[in-house]
């Protein structure tokens, strides 16, 4: 038995009027991606016919079709055979290509990205030669990383410009008698200006009547000491050491030069200190006092460094910021 649903669809079929042939011709034309036949001032490109070209699909395919019928191409060969003559400058227009100045245009950091492939290209070529022992290259000042900046106008990273110092330390390795010029150069783009390596700092001598002044800074202190050989006396701007120290830590650290070397008996500290708090006015006294040693006893410099006093400790605080109950540490969060 049927049933109605059945019966009234076929019934509806049968009511349709058949599609006409025009209908049909133009849908199939829909099926095309491109015309078959040329359009106005459009023509179908010729089908793709793959070849062991390698540069099969580098040639451009589409043309321009001009108004009186003629693609570039037929117009070219019109030109050359009349000598060049006419020739129209929006069609020059239509050939032009804007080549960009450099590989790296289309990247965030052109510039920087040039300069490192340049360096890593003469590494790879000059990577062979001579090179020095290790710490015996040219001392070079290069830039610092707010300098290239400014100069390239890129926002260069700390991690990116780290990568270009390596490059340049490792060519500043190559013997002088080998380096290349254009290596050469390329270290001299990114020197300063001035060197400031060739500020020698004046030697500390010890005076007619035998002392010796030395300065010293650590946080936000500075000492001055003057040291004279003796019976061990020191007086910190005017007081004992016990009286102006009250800590243990501070009383030795203000003289660990002269304990670590075993001179604490032969030599008299007289110390003026301003700034800061405890901890940075015994540590500032700890570097000029081992200054001061070494205008008596050069070769105790060795042993110094051991002890850690003639480095410069460049470490300060850090601010507390808004907001934090300290330079780091932030206040409990509740959720509710």
């Amino acid at each position: 038995m049927e049933s109605p649903l059945l019966g009234r669809c076929l019934r509806r079929l049968a009511q349709c009027p058949s599609r006409s042939p025009q209908r049909q011709i133009v849908q199939q034309r829909r099926l095309y991606a491109t015309p078959a036949e040329a359009t106005g001032d459009i023509r179908a490109a010729p089908p793709i016919r793959f070849s062991s070209d390698p540069q099969q699909f580098s040639q451009p395919r589409a043309q321009f079709i001009d108004s009186d019928g003629m693609n570039t191409a037929a117009r070219r060969r019109d030109r050359n055979r009349n000598g060049n003559q006419g020739v129209d400058d929006q069609e020059l227009l239509r050939q032009i290509r804007i080549v960009p100045a450099s590989p790296s245009y289309f990247t965030a950091t052109p510039k920087y990205t040039d300069d490192l492939l340049h360096l890593s290209h003469l590494m790879r070529k000059y990577q062979l030669l001579p090179v020095l022992e290790p710490g015996q290259a040219p001392r070079i000042a290069w830039k610092t990383i707010d300098q290239y900046k400014t100069e390239l106008a890129e926002p260069i990273r700390s991690k990116g410009y780290n990568a270009l110092l390596h490059l340049l330390k490792r060519l500043n390795y190559i013997h002088p008698s080998l380096m290349p010029e254009e290596v050469t150069q390329a270290l001299d783009k990114f020197q300063r200006d001035v060197n400031p390596y060739l500020n020698i700092p004046k030697p500390i001598t010890v005076s007619a009547y035998g002392v010796s002044v030395a300065a010293g800074r650590r946080k936000s202190s500075s000492a001055t000491v003057h040291l004279v050989e003796g019976t061990g006396e020191c007086l910190i701007n005017g007081l004992p050491l016990p009286t102006y120290f009250g800590r243990l830590h501070d009383r030795e650290s203000a003289v660990w030069a002269l304990k670590s070397t075993q001179r604490l008996d032969k030599y008299n500290v007289f110390a003026l200190t301003r700034g800061g708090g405890t901890t940075g006015q015994a540590e500032a006294i700890t570097l000029a006092c081992a200054k001061a040693l070494l205008a008596h006893e050069p070769d105790l410099k060795p042993a110094l460094r051991r002890a850690g006093c003639v480095t410069r400790n460049m470490k300060r605080v850090e601010r507390k910021k808004p907001g934090k109950l300290k330079a780091r540490k932030m206040p409990a969060w509740v959720k509710r």
